[in-house]
């Protein structure tokens, strides 16, 4: 089957898209944030963008988690920034992966991201974000400027389509 991945920089609504899509179509939803290693979130917290060095890791603890579990299309937020982290993830999955990349406006993000201050990504480092995000030629994209329920149903539209190809 194949991983639908949600990705974008960090306050474009991958985990929010992700659970409502994954709801709806009663599909297994996993936060790549989860499998950050300790190091990676302390870096970010600090305000420190993490390196290719560090993301290694981290794909492939969520690419190992993707492996294990039983078939069937997945939905996963993962940022995904770089070709680098989309072809890991793509070389070390035993199925398909798809990314639908989640692009909105700097001004729109940045406010997004102002409204979680709990959250270890804070606003500051989104510069960041957008400089490592090495835009995808084979991704679809989805503005996240619309309404969430028409993002949401836009992301649904995606992997239905996909699925009456395959």
């Amino acid at each position: 089957m194949t991983a639908f991945i949600l990705m974008g920089v960090a306050g474009s609504g991958k985990t929010t898209v992700g659970k409502q899509v994954s709801a709806e179509l009663g599909l297994p939803f996993f936060e790549g944030d989860d499998f950050h290693p300790p190091e990676n979130i302390a870096k970010m917290s600090s305000g420190i963008p993490l390196t290719d060095a560090d993301r290694g890791p981290w794909i492939d603890a969520l690419v190992a988690a993707l492996n294990q579990r039983s078939g069937g299309n997945a939905i996963i937020a993962c940022s995904a920034l770089s070709e680098f982290v989309r072809e890991r993830i793509r070389s070390g999955l035993k199925e398909p992966a798809e990314f639908i990349w989640l692009s909105g406006d700097p001004e729109l993000i940045e406010k997004r991201l102002q409204g979680r201050p709990k959250h270890y990504m804070k606003a500051g480092m989104l510069a960041s974000q957008f400089a490592a995000l090495q835009m995808p030629s084979n991704a679809h994209r989805v503005d996240v400027g619309q309404p969430l329920e028409d993002v949401v149903a836009e992301v649904v539209g995606i992997i239905e389509a996909s699925d009456e190809q395959r």
